[in-house]
């Protein structure tokens, strides 16, 4: 590969988006948030009709069109009608509705379409559920985050309700996740040569720093091989 692709992977409420985004911002480079084109694809087809039981996979890639990715900073910002969707994408009418977005192939095939085109002429950090699978498998780093599902609703939930939850929520939402992973199993398989990180007791600064401490290593590593 002539640039250089971290593929972070794991399932919902791992940190991926906002752990591959500190390593981008760390490495100089840009970070590519797939799941935001599956939410982006996801809150345009509900403008068209929120109830999403009924959508066809032909009805939600009739609104492919509508949204494109768009370099800003060291991101990638999700834009549907020209407009960033970074706040919409995020509401909770889309968020019960992607898993099931997600599960189309088609929609699959043009999300990874997109995040290839992405990373054709930039240095990138791109996080998903198979990233390093089906998406880069060539990529030279490829990182599986994994936490405990208790842990991953807690942290999802101080991020959502900006306090400590209790222990009731805690076991809602963990509830909410393992649903959550049952759907996504398919695509939630590390790639063989996948680094797989546990980060249920560490911290986010300890996990992004093990990540560029590898692609340092694998940039060395290929400097050293293409000199020779």
């Amino acid at each position: 590969m002539s640039r250089l692709v971290i593929a972070i992977d794991g399932p919902a409420a791992s940190g991926k988006s906002s752990t591959a985004q500190w390593v981008a911002d760390r490495l100089a480079i840009r970070h590519v948030d797939s799941g935001s084109l599956y939410r982006a694809i996801t809150a345009a087809a509900l403008d068209v009709q929120p109830a999403y039981e009924r959508w066809t996979e032909a009805d939600v890639l009739g609104q492919a069109r509508r949204v494109r990715l768009a370099a800003s900073g060291r991101s990638f910002a999700a834009l549907v009608d020209g407009r960033d969707a970074g706040e919409r994408i995020r509401e909770p009418d889309v968020t019960r509705a992607v898993s099931a977005v997600a599960q189309m192939p088609g929609v699959r095939a043009w999300v990874n379409d997109e995040v290839r085109a992405a990373a054709r002429d930039h240095d990138v950090v791109v996080d998903g559920r198979d990233i390093g699978t089906a998406v880069f498998p060539d990529a030279p780093l490829k990182v599986f985050l994994v936490a405990d599902p208790w842990e991953r609703a807690r942290r999802r939930l101080v991020q959502q309700l900006g306090r400590a939850p209790s222990d009731r929520e805690v076991a809602e939402e963990t509830d909410r996740l393992v649903q959550r992973d049952a759907k996504d199993a398919t695509q939630m398989v590390p790639a063989r040569d996948a680094i797989v990180v546990d980060t249920t007791y560490i911290t986010q600064e300890e996990q992004v720093d093990r990540i560029v401490a590898l692609a340092r290593a694998v940039t060395r590593r290929e400097d050293v091989t293409s000199e020779g």
